[in-house]
């Protein structure tokens, strides 16, 4: 007795300290938690653990593993069905990861959430109705859910009724509204006055909305500034010449690079429906790559990034090329020769991409500062993306972004092919064609058609993807030029002169 005991208080002791290391350390909370599993197969609780370590390393494909022998009962635990779900979706598995929380929903159907994450989980499929209804249902067992009404304005195509935003007023006019759901009805009225033409109006709830938002996600543009001047100073013609012929030699990425809302899922879209090319989500295995070498902040006793790019070895560098393939393999389902990695902001690590994986292709989507800006502040993103919430932000990230692009033009010319969204509009297959040709793939019709794919999409533009291309989005931003002088005039010259 004293034995199974002693073995109880170890296991308990090992899962609280797990727990705490999730986030900040997870190979030790996985570590941990297998070693608790060798004591106790059986151990839900270890097991769920285990698998959100998993998932927090981006090892998704062995999350599901550990998950999927415990969701197999129809009286699975709902905690292992949610899991599951969150990390099938990291995948781009959509009808799967929805399939989980819909067995969750006939069995506790008031968890609001999971209607949330069932609906987002239908839109990627392109399912737009049955999402609406999903959102719906949220909204009818908890009125004051800001994310709920978020979602349905982030569907892009669905117009809010006069009964709708009566009841969005009156959410807001409520001192017991929690500060994050605050957030979400102010981008939701904004977008619902903007579709119904008061632009005056929707402007003043956009700019409520990013300040609460910037309340809590302050942004040090000095920090950025002086990051990208480091990795400027680091990716040199030397660095590029001494590491010649190194690195993973590969040619299956297609990494697309740029600020968001530049019109890269359209890009991504047409890219993947081609045969050849599978595309899958905006991963973050490089980004996680790069921290893993080094504190992107100066260090003087520990290795830092970009700097400790000009000590790896051939070796070192061919091993980080393999390690991101490896990772990346698990959102690969389609066995095509070629994959997408759509993570915007992977624009930071072009020298790093370049020196451990120097066959692959990489797309800058470009668009009009204005348009893009505008976009990025009428846009509510899930993560905490500091430098969105202010238009002066937004243009000193946009400058900083085509500098540093102009920097990698001139150490790799021709490396990274550009494409600017309005001329992409304006005349498609030709610059299709020119896409193609720099991936070195043979023109296909159907990437014309990008539109009839029916490929689950991630991001808020899946709905305008599964349209035709249309010149209706390229103007947007006019409609609010009275209060946009952060990203004209003084800003756009800034621009220009880059």
């Amino acid at each position: 007795m004293a034995k199974d005991v002693s073995v109880a208080e170890l296991v308990s002791a090992a899962l609280a300290n797990a727990a705490r290391q999730l986030t900040s350390n997870p190979q030790f909370a996985a570590a941990q938690m297998r070693e608790v599993l060798k004591l106790q197969p059986e151990n839900l609780e270890a097991a769920i653990v285990l698998a959100k370590a998993l998932r927090a390393q981006g090892r998704f494909h062995q999350a599901i593993e550990v998950l999927k022998p415990l969701a197999k009962a129809d009286s699975a635990d709902a905690r292992v069905l949610l899991e599951l779900g969150g990390s099938l979706g990291l995948t781009g598995d959509s009808g799967r990861a929805g399939a989980c929380y819909l067995r969750v929903l006939r069995t506790q159907p008031e968890l609001v959430k999971v209607w949330l994450v069932y609906g987002h989980a239908l839109k990627a499929l392109g399912r737009q109705e049955p999402a609406l209804a999903a959102y719906r249902e949220a909204i009818q067992r908890q009125p004051a859910c800001g994310e709920a009404w978020w979602s349905i304005a982030n569907l892009k195509t669905v117009r809010f009724s006069a009964d709708d935003i009566a009841a969005m007023r009156a959410q807001l006019d409520s001192p017991e509204l929690a500060p994050q759901d605050r957030v979400h009805f102010e981008f939701a009225l904004a977008k619902a006055l903007e579709d119904a033409g008061d632009h005056a109006e929707a402007f003043v709830h956009y700019e409520r909305a990013n300040a609460l938002h910037r309340k809590s996600h302050p942004y040090d543009h000095a920090r950025t500034r002086d990051f990208l001047a480091r990795v400027k100073a680091n990716s040199t013609p030397a660095l590029v010449a001494r590491h010649e012929g190194s690195g993973a030699q590969a040619r299956d990425p297609i990494f697309i690079v740029g600020m968001l809302r530049s019109g890269s899922t359209l890009v991504e879209q047409i890219l993947a429906s081609h045969s050849a090319v599978e595309g899958t989500s905006e991963l973050h295995h490089l980004a996680q790559i790069a921290h893993g070498l080094g504190s992107w902040e100066m260090q003087d006793d520990n290795p830092s990034y970009p700097e400790v790019l000009g000590e790896l070895s051939a070796e070192s560098l061919t091993a980080l090329g393999e390690e991101y393939l490896s990772r990346a393999a698990q959102h690969r389902r389609l066995g095509r020769a070629r994959f997408i990695d759509k993570m915007p902001n992977n624009f930071l690590h072009v020298g790093l991409i370049h020196l451990i994986l120097p066959n692959a292709k990489i797309i800058d989507v470009r668009r009009d500062l204005r348009a893009c800006g505008w976009s990025c502040f009428s846009q509510h993103f899930a993560g905490g993306l500091p430098y969105l919430y202010s238009l002066e932000d937004i243009r000193r990230y946009y400058d900083d972004y085509a500098g540093l692009m102009a920097h990698y033009d001139r150490v790799l010319p021709g490396r990274v092919h550009r494409v600017h969204y309005e001329e992409l509009i304006a005349d498609p297959e030709r610059r299709i064609r020119e896409l193609l040709d720099h991936c070195g793939l043979p023109f296909e019709p159907g990437c014309l058609d990008f539109h009839r794919n029916t490929r689950a999409v991630h991001t808020p533009s899946s709905e305008q993807v599964r349209q035709p291309i249309s010149t209706e989005g390229l103007e947007r931003w006019r409609r609010f030029e009275p209060w946009l002088a952060a990203l004209t005039d003084e800003a756009q010259a800034g621009r220009q002169a880059l």
